[in-house]
């Protein structure tokens, strides 16, 4: 499990300040809400990484630019998330995990004395004791102890814009290969992004790998349209395709729903629940990020910019089903 990041990567600082207003900086790493990700210090180091593994790929030279945009994800969850962490995950795992096995003893003595209905709550409290064991084993298996970059992983997975350009329209294979070669530039720093090609007609080879990576400890997978931009409909009425959708694992799934997500009544409920509008959401959001790239890349003011990033945010602050 990773937070999402964009890196803006420069060749040089004077590039960085006359086009993105960071000026004194060789790029710059935010947020999936447009945050500094790291210190200044940190965000210096990984980006003059960055940076070598792509002048080593030959990638400015290669797309004629002076700068990178680049989508992706860091690792560990901690390195970013550490307050979460501690706030919303491990308070309630440790919780968990001190009362009920006081309760799952007393009510194992009742039972020994043949005290009447309390099998049915002991089965309930065990079974809650071992789903916030999972649920706690979740969350730890993507944290781990990092000194400066030692332990960062930064894993890109699609090359949003350049000098000029925007990529878009170009297939994931394409942005993929892309950053195998960065990966290849700095490997104890760059992870290149796992894949596979699924034929919708015959999921079952994509399943399989989904099932072992997510029974490893993975997160689970983003399923994507091969071809990156992509619309249906009739003409004049075409209407763009969800980028992406996340199929996550049964074990993450307890850090979303809580560690009792998979007990039948929960599935049951969880079960009920009204998609269009997520959907129609992220549509939006994805429109309006494009045209933003747009603008980047074509050198428009900030402003302009800025002008889609507000829209999106006001989007995301809109009410939307909690369990989704």
């Amino acid at each position: 499990m990773g937070s999402r990041a964009v890196l803006l990567v420069c060749r040089s600082p004077q590039e960085a300040g006359a086009r993105f207003g960071v000026s004194s900086a060789p790029g710059a790493v935010w947020t999936r809400t447009g945050r500094p990700f790291f210190p200044p210090p940190l965000t210096a180091s990984l980006l003059d990484r960055v940076r070598a593994a792509a002048e080593a790929a030959g990638l400015f030279a290669e797309l004629d630019t002076s700068w990178l945009l680049l989508d992706a994800e860091l690792v560990p969850w901690n390195v970013k998330a550490g307050q979460l962490l501690r706030d919303q995950y491990a308070a309630v795992g440790a919780a968990a995990r001190a009362s009920l096995p006081v309760a799952a003893s007393a009510l194992e003595q009742a039972a020994a004395r043949g005290l009447p209905g309390v099998g049915e709550l002991l089965d309930r409290t065990r079974s809650r004791l071992a789903n916030a064991d999972a649920f706690t084993a979740a969350y730890l298996r993507y944290c781990w102890a990092t000194d400066g970059l030692a332990g960062v992983r930064v894993a890109p997975f699609q090359l949003l814009a350049t000098e000029g350009a925007v990529y878009h329209d170009r297939p994931h294979l394409w942005h993929l290969a892309l950053t195998d070669r960065l990966a290849a530039g700095d490997p104890s720093l760059i992870s290149a992004t796992r894949r596979v090609c699924a034929d919708t007609s015959d999921p079952a080879a994509a399943t399989a790998w989904w099932e072992e990576l997510t029974a490893a400890g993975g997160e689970g997978m983003v399923v994507k349209p091969a071809a990156n931009l992509t619309l249906h409909g009739g003409a004049g009425q075409q209407r763009l395709v969800q980028p992406g959708l996340k199929v996550r694992g049964r074990e993450y799934l307890r850090l979303i729903y809580g560690p009792d997500y998979t007990e039948p009544a929960n599935l049951t409920r969880l079960r009920q629940r009204a998609l269009s509008h997520k959907r129609s959401l992220a549509l939006r959001e994805y429109a309006l990020g494009l045209e933003a790239l747009d603008r980047v890349a074509g050198g428009e003011p900030l402003w302009r910019v800025h002008e889609c990033v507000f829209a999106v945010l006001a989007l995301e602050s809109e009410p939307v089903d909690p369990r989704l």
